[in-house]
């Protein structure tokens, strides 16, 4: 076997980019150095006077949770493959001889991000790119939500009852290292899903009802473009409909409809679009024993051409990313699917500049 030069690497990387190296179209399109400001002002690195080393750029750092993100790695595997990869190397501008990251470094870089609460100037940092770059939200706008998996938890009843109530159950609160390990945001729901066709060749009549654990991630998307525009994480058994009132709605939007299934129809809900100046297409619920009316059932049909855009967001960010919750705790979940949803606008904003320019 020969000994690999310095040659070799540069043919391995002009390799990775015709076969399609998506990092390297990122560091094409994407500015990363337009986040600098935000993670700097949320980290808030002392000026280094008394000494010690110093520390990992924080734009690389942030484009590792890139890698992470794109890649739904943990903190051990992202340290491996950053030292494996020619490719991650090239993204993060590292050369064979420079020091990595360790996974207990990552792991801080993202815990202070997190105790800042950076990542919605950070989300709204990319969103500006998009306006700037002309991705102004167009058309209305669409809203959904879907559940994101968290670890089980193993209660007892009454550790339960405590939590449900927002209390801390009494035996954990002397025992810090098991509260540090126990999820007291997340919550069991029911997640309902299509019964399937039986042998006899039979469908069910009623619908199966699966118990689910973990958050719930809120999104509202422009109907143009198909970026994601406004988020929130609630856990799993928030209702849909009540956090339409509560930020959801994209006020810059260049048109006023709005788009979403029958979990978002209510009084309040119409009440309040109506006095903030929005245009209800909001599906229509079936009368309560009473056979849907033919005309709801045309207009609702034709509702949902446009609102099931958003489940491909869903699709593409679960498929793509493995969208999971591998932390503990409300503000940590936050924070991956903040990180979820830059990285999505980011892969479609390449998406829709390919297109253009090949157009």
């Amino acid at each position: 076997m020969k000994q690999p030069g310095f040659f070799d690497v540069d043919e391995r990387l002009a390799r990775l980019s015709g076969l399609g190296d998506q990092l390297e179209a990122f560091s094409r399109t994407v500015d990363f150095e337009a986040f600098r400001p935000d993670l700097e002002k949320a980290l808030a690195y002392s000026d280094r006077s008394k000494g010690g080393r110093p520390p990992f750029d924080p734009v690389l750092m942030f484009k590792i949770l890139v890698i992470q993100t794109l890649n739904n790695l943990s903190d051990e595997r992202t340290e491996y493959l950053i030292n494996d990869r020619p490719s991650f190397m090239r993204f993060l501008g590292l050369g064979l001889s420079d020091r990595v990251p360790d996974a207990k470094t990552v792991w801080l870089f993202r815990e202070r991000l997190t105790e800042a609460g950076a990542i919605q100037k950070l989300f709204e940092r990319f969103d500006a790119t998009l306006r700037n770059a002309g991705y102004l939200p167009m058309s209305g706008q669409i809203l959904d939500a879907t559940l994101v998996a968290a670890p089980k938890q193993r209660n007892t009843k009454g550790e339960k009852a405590d939590l449900r109530a927002g209390r801390i159950p009494e035996d954990w609160q002397d025992k810090p290292a098991k509260m540090s390990h126990k999820d007291r945001h997340a919550r069991w729901t029911l997640k309902f899903t299509k019964a399937k066709r039986q042998d006899d060749g039979t469908i069910p009549s009623s619908d199966l009802a699966i118990p689910f654990f973990g958050y719930k991630s809120h999104i509202s998307i422009d109907r143009k473009f198909r970026f994601i525009r406004k988020w929130k994480t609630t856990d799993a058994a928030a209702s849909d409909g009540a956090r339409l009132r509560e930020g959801l709605l994209d006020k810059t939007n260049t048109a006023s409809s709005v788009w979403a299934d029958t979990a978002y129809r209510s009084k309040a809900n119409e009440d309040f679009m109506d006095k903030e100046g929005f245009v209800s297409k909001v599906h229509r619920k079936k009368p309560h024993l009473k056979p849907m009316p033919r005309h709801i059932q045309k207009s609702n049909a034709g509702k949902s051409v446009i609102r099931s855009r958003v489940e491909h967001v869903f699709a593409d960010q679960k498929s793509q990313t493995g969208l999971f919750i591998r932390t503990v705790g409300i503000t940590r979940a936050t924070m991956r699917i903040g990180l979820a949803n830059i990285v999505y606008n980011m892969r479609r904003f390449l998406f829709l500049e390919r297109l253009n320019a090949s157009a």
